[in-house]
């Protein structure tokens, strides 16, 4: 069966980059997101412990995130999103906050906390135009720009954005956002993973993966999930949107608008304004 797998399904992403032999894979995504000043790279990362609960596939308000310590003592959590369910910033720090007050056991001291990095790969654009498809967030004074510390950065990765330059992927990030983005023909993605053996990896975990039928089943329960979060959240707004129109025609009829006017205005059918006046 040939499957066009969606990158972004949060089991094959974990699946993929969240697995102890996977670890050059993860590691080669996370140097290429953080991509530091002084070309010191992450070399090792200890992944968190985290069974996944096959029932928890189904829920589609679960999140299954990669969290990990790397070998500078950094905490790194990676999270991708399918759907924007607004108030991501409020919820990346929080969960931000929750796993830097939870390094700290009790007799140690503040000077033990480490920095602490959310990764935030979004199948959306959340943040306005004028950002960069790759945002990262940190402390500094608004008036001198000087940073309070390095212990906490939040980054945002929003496809829809790297994909809409329509240009070829020069850095190592940009190849990684294509291979995630499923943007790439054959012919560029075997350009990339010459330059790049960790997505060429990352490509033959795939292979493994869509090899096992109880991956694939969790795979295709996890796709489902999204789905109906996809068509609540649509149905909801269009809710909102035809409640909105109702609320508009009852004042309309209230002033005493002709039907017409108001079915005008608000692109209601006659019958359903009549429906309201009655």
């Amino acid at each position: 069966m040939n499957y066009d797998l969606n990158r972004l399904n949060d089991y094959l992403f974990k699946w993929i980059f969240g697995r102890e032999e996977n670890k050059d894979i993860l590691l080669s995504f996370l140097n290429s997101v953080l991509a530091s000043s002084d070309g010191e790279e992450l070399v090792d990362i200890t992944l968190a412990e985290r069974e996944l609960d096959p029932t928890h596939l189904q829920d589609k308000l679960s999140r299954l995130d990669i969290l990990g310590k790397a070998n500078d003592g950094s905490l790194l959590n990676i999270e991708v999103q399918v759907v924007n369910e607004r108030d991501i910033d409020k919820r990346t720090l929080y969960y931000w906050a929750k796993l830097y007050q939870g390094q700290l056991q009790s007799g140690q001291t503040y000077k033990e906390l480490c920095r602490t990095v959310t990764i935030n790969v979004l199948a959306f654009s959340f943040l306005p135009d004028s950002q960069n498809h790759h945002s990262t967030f940190a402390l500094y004074d608004i008036k001198t720009g000087y940073r309070l510390n390095r212990d906490i950065e939040v980054h945002f990765l929003e496809l829809p954005k790297w994909k809409s330059l329509h240009i070829k992927p020069q850095t190592r990030l940009e190849k990684w956002l294509t291979y995630l983005g499923g943007s790439a023909d054959q012919q560029e993605m075997e350009e990339i993973v010459m330059s790049e053996p960790a997505i060429q990896k990352a490509l033959t975990a795939e292979e493994i993966f869509l090899k096992r039928d109880k991956e694939r089943y969790l795979y295709e329960m996890r796709e489902k999930a999204l789905r109906d979060q996809i068509s609540a959240l649509h149905y909801a707004k269009e809710e909102g949107i035809q409640q909105g129109k109702r609320e508009i025609a009852l004042r309309m009829l209230s002033k005493g608008s002709s039907l017409e006017d108001i079915a005008d205005i608000t692109a209601l059918s006659l019958e359903q304004v009549m429906q309201l006046k009655n």
